[in-house]
């Protein structure tokens, strides 16, 4: 698909790529001047992002001794830049934590809950999965 060609470095990362289902259109753009915002790309609900490319960044250099750059991460299929109409079509969690939340619930395994003694009033709050549907998740923030 495109977007596979788009995390290749085929098409170029600032490209943005819509599919429209209820009107049945696939629309590209590529006007300058949109806001674009980077995402960690999720596959099996496991980010792509591992390790080696944090440590990559930090050194600049991959282990072969070429160079690694912010701009690889988008050729090499870590990050991809979103604007706002390809935001509306993507599942995004706002942690990593969510993924394996998650990864649990599609595999049947129980979720134990916070003990009321342990209460933070302070701490942010997550949906139950019994009130909220559960995801698969296409990016993470």
């Amino acid at each position: 698909t495109l977007k596979k060609l788009r995390r290749k470095d085929d098409v170029h990362p600032e490209v943005s790529i819509v599919r429209d289902i209820r009107e049945r259109e696939l629309r590209l753009y590529t006007d300058p001047g949109r806001v674009c915002r980077p995402l960690f790309i999720v596959e099996d609900q496991q980010l792509v992002l591992q390790k080696k490319h944090v440590r990559w960044l930090t050194q600049g250099t991959t282990d072969e001794g070429e160079d690694f750059k912010w701009q690889h991460l988008a050729k090499s299929g870590v990050i991809e830049l979103l604007d706002a109409e390809e935001e509306e079509t993507v599942m995004i969690c706002m942690m990593p934590e969510e993924l394996e939340t998650a990864r649990l619930h599609g595999r049947g395994m129980l979720i134990s809950k916070p003990n009321a003694a342990d209460f933070d009033p302070a701490a942010r709050l997550k949906p139950s999965l019994e009130n909220s549907a559960p995801h698969i998740w296409t990016h993470c923030e």
